[in-house]
């Protein structure tokens, strides 16, 4: 996953410029159809999706992951590629983005699982 330009300014200014950055309460894992570049575009809509809140464990060596299963019920038709982070369930900032493993078709109604562990995110 790389992380946004929104996100890179607010680290950079917290830790080199001692300019205050608050964490977000909750994050969100979003679902693209395409690369979300450094704004979030690309992101699924219709059907019941909703972005989904993301429980995470503490880092270890550089990687963090999400430590419970998150599950996008009733599902558009669409063929995803990318996942996404933001720091609010609608609207609001993008932190990251990166690409699948492997591209998922889902077809109307479906339910798209993402498993103990399988999002990762690091700064590299």
């Amino acid at each position: 996953m790389s992380i946004s330009n929104y996100l890179e300014d607010k680290l950079l200014d917290h830790v080199l410029r001692n300019t205050a950055y608050t964490s977000p309460a909750n994050v969100f894992m979003s679902l693209h159809t395409d690369d979300p570049g450094e704004t979030g575009v690309n992101e699924v809509v219709g059907g019941s999706y909703i972005r989904q809140d993301i429980t995470t464990g503490p880092a270890v060596s550089g990687i963090i992951s999400n430590s419970a299963q998150l599950t996008f019920a009733g599902m558009p038709a669409c063929s995803i590629t990318h996942a996404g982070i933001w720091d609010a369930d609608a609207g609001d900032n993008f932190l990251w983005g990166g690409n699948l493993v492997a591209p998922k078709t889902v077809n109307a109604g479906d339910s798209v699982l993402c498993g103990i562990g399988d999002l990762d995110v690091t700064l590299d």
